[in-house]
């Protein structure tokens, strides 16, 4: 039961901290959405800070494990088309998934005071994710359906791609725009490492 509730609290959390963010997230409010008084918040979590945080990680741990059940069904025969889909993937995620929404948000306008916490989450899922991109590059490399030398390389050219993306979809409301510059942008780079 205790469970079910923390649970709660988290989803109604997500909700308040994603449209809000954390200075606009009210105990109080997140509260009366799951039928309690807010001192009952704090028999589950010490504090905003900690729910926070909490909402953060499962949000982490949601976009994370997104990316690893993608990877783990492409087929690393056709990189033009597993890369392109996991550009698509981040996009869908973002524009369905509130846990990515948040996320994306938070990772670009932390709380102050909670800066350096989320800026090591940030850090720890972005290297999660580059040595994934870098196996997979390397083994596309190995297989000739790539050119270049080393993995790293395209790896972080990849990675460029998909931070321009993520801040247009932070920061953009434009669909169009962010169509055009998805297209250009994978233009420029599947050029740039596709066997001539």
């Amino acid at each position: 039961m205790i469970l079910l509730k923390s649970n709660e609290i988290k989803v109604a959390a997500l909700k308040y901290f994603t449209i809000h963010g954390y200075e606009g997230a009210s105990l109080s409010l997140i509260a009366e959405e799951v039928g309690m008084k807010k001192q009952s918040i704090y028999a589950h979590f010490k504090g905003k800070d900690d729910l926070f945080l909490k909402v953060l990680r499962d949000a982490k741990e949601a976009e994370l494990s997104s990316k690893l059940q993608y990877f783990n069904k492409v087929d690393s025969k056709n990189p033009e088309k597993d890369l392109y889909g996991f550009l698509q993937l981040i996009i869908d995620l973002f524009q369905k998934n509130e846990h990515l929404k948040f996320w994306l948000r938070m990772s670009f306008f932390p709380p102050a005071h909670l800066e350096k916490a989320i800026g090591q989450e940030v850090m720890d899922i972005e290297e999660k994710v580059q040595a994934i991109l870098e196996r997979k590059f390397q083994d596309w490399i190995n297989a000739k359906l790539i050119v270049e030398e080393a993995a790293i390389t395209p790896t972080f050219a990849f990675l460029g791609v998909v931070d321009s993306i993520m801040l247009e979809l932070v920061y953009g409301n434009d669909e169009k725009r962010l169509n055009d510059k998805l297209a250009s942008s994978w233009k420029v780079f599947w050029r740039g490492i596709s066997q001539k």
